[in-house]
């Protein structure tokens, strides 16, 4: 898919991190950016910090985990901007660190409601519109930790790897239909965001809390969101499936695909 201005594109999870910097990198390009967050103070702060760029944002709240709020956001998009070009499915969360055994059912859910019923609900809200208009992108936020194990992430891992699978399908079935319809999984490995006390915030009743301050050791060599942005529109502009991000991402996804390429064997 070619980027072009004019174009329109939504970006949940857009009000900070790895959705922030989507929504920046695409309004430099002059596509007009519909930022959907559940942190609805959140909206205002990313949209002005915005102005000024040849494309417009606009902001909606809404929770990726609800159906009927991402057909309100489709609505609310259509209504402002007229399309729907590219939509970036980047809401997530993250779980506290323990064994898969010791997950608790609701952060199970949890992560499931929104990493992976999140992408679910943007596939089934824009993939019809996009079918009915003969063109359109999806850019589906996973993980590395979706390629390679997680230890003590059970949750956050299996989620990943489902979304990775989701969009390997959904792309195989879009392409089936028109060359100008594709899907693109984004699949960095650290990255420098706030979503540790962003997660503490939004935790559910019955979940286990996460720390909201980040290990500064664990952190160390994250890369920065603007870069995971490049490289993911970089990923749909050249119609790739995967974009794999990060110092180190690449090995340790060829490293696991190789013991499984030997137990093939």
């Amino acid at each position: 898919m070619r980027i072009e201005a004019g174009q329109v594109a939504v970006v949940t999870g857009g009000g900070s991190g790895i959705g922030f910097a989507l929504a920046a990198g695409l309004v430099r390009r002059g596509v007009h950016v519909m930022i959907v967050d559940i942190r609805e103070d959140s909206i205002p702060v990313a949209v002005d910090a915005l102005a000024g760029q040849p494309g417009r944002a606009a902001g909606v709240r809404a929770d990726v985990s609800v159906a009927a709020d991402l057909d309100a956001v489709a609505d609310e998009t259509l209504e402002r901007f007229g399309r729907v070009d590219l939509v970036c499915n980047n809401a997530g969360v993250v779980c506290e660190q323990t064994q898969a055994w010791e997950q608790r059912l609701a952060t199970w859910r949890w992560l499931i409601d929104v990493k992976l019923m999140g992408v679910v609900h943007g596939v089934r809200t824009f993939a019809p519109l996009f079918i009915a208009q003969g063109s359109g992108h999806f850019l589906n936020t996973a993980s590395t930790g979706g390629l390679i194990p997680l230890p003590t992430l059970a949750p956050y891992n299996a989620t990943m790897q489902a979304v990775i699978g989701l969009t390997q399908t959904l792309h195989t079935e879009l392409q089936s239909i028109s060359e100008s319809l594709g899907a693109t999984v984004l699949c960095p490995g650290m990255v420098d965001t706030q979503i540790g006390p962003n997660s503490a915030a939004l935790t559910p009743p019955g979940a286990a809390s996460v720390p909201a301050d980040a290990d500064p050791e664990a952190m160390r060599g994250a890369i920065s969101p603007a870069v995971v942005a490049d490289a993911a529109l970089e990923a749909v502009e050249a119609g790739r499936l995967h974009a794999v991000v990060g110092p180190g991402a690449a090995d340790a996804a060829r490293g696991w695909l190789t013991t499984v390429l030997a137990d093939l064997d």
